[in-house]
């Protein structure tokens, strides 16, 4: 159980897409009540391999637009617990350079997770 209300209602989502473009607004509006909710930390003994593999993912893009607010980044997103082994892309179809451009070009915060996201396609008007 991931513990932490709005990443739960996150993960509950159908789909990741929409959960991950919610998860971007509340980024891009520094909603308050969901930045402090981060200090708290979630407990990732206690999360299941799925929600793992959903913190992995929502902690990158978190950590990068928290740096991009200037706001402290939460230690627990950080945690080493959440990479991947394998690079993950989002993106259903990406060539193999693509995914090279991705690696080169992605901020630290995605690559010290092994996560990769469209940097055009995270941003918000």
């Amino acid at each position: 159980m991931i513990g932490n209300k709005y990443l739960q209602q996150l993960y509950d989502y159908p789909d990741i897409d929409a959960s991950l473009n919610q998860l971007l607004e509340l980024l891009k509006y520094k909603n308050k009540d969901f930045i402090d909710s981060l200090f708290i930390p979630v407990d990732l003994s206690l999360c299941s391999k799925d929600e793992l593999n959903f913190l992995t993912k929502v902690a990158a893009l978190i950590d990068y637009n928290l740096q991009i607010h200037k706001i402290t980044v939460p230690e627990w997103l950080r945690s080493n617990i959440l990479r991947f082994e394998v690079p993950y892309y989002h993106s259903k179809r990406i060539s193999d350079f693509e995914k090279f451009k991705l690696q080169m070009t992605n901020p630290g915060p995605f690559r010290a997770r092994n996560v990769y996201f469209d940097l055009t396609g995270i941003g918000r008007i």
